[in-house]
């Protein structure tokens, strides 16, 4: 029993640290504050090691970040051209 005790002991420690990180897990991804997180480091790990990826990951953000174009009347296209009928 004596050469056993060490071995339950670290099992033990290495199921309640498994468990806290599965506790943790949870709570971050109920909040919802993972996502910007992690989406910034690894930006930051592909700017400082591959240039290019870091260059199209600032791209598809700007790609996000615009707003759609409000649709253009000119042409008198659609049910609200200013024609009548």
């Amino acid at each position: 029993m004596g050469q056993l005790m060490p071995l339950l002991i670290v099992l033990c420690a290495l199921a309640v640290v498994l468990g806290l990180f599965a506790a943790l897990a949870r709570r971050i991804r109920r909040r919802g504050t993972a996502g910007g997180g992690l989406r910034g480091a690894l930006a930051a790990y592909d700017e400082a090691f591959h240039g290019t990826a870091a260059d199209s990951y600032q791209e598809i953000q700007l790609q996000t970040d615009r707003k759609s174009p409000l649709p253009d009347d000119r042409w008198g296209r659609g049910p609200r051209s200013g024609r009548r009928a």
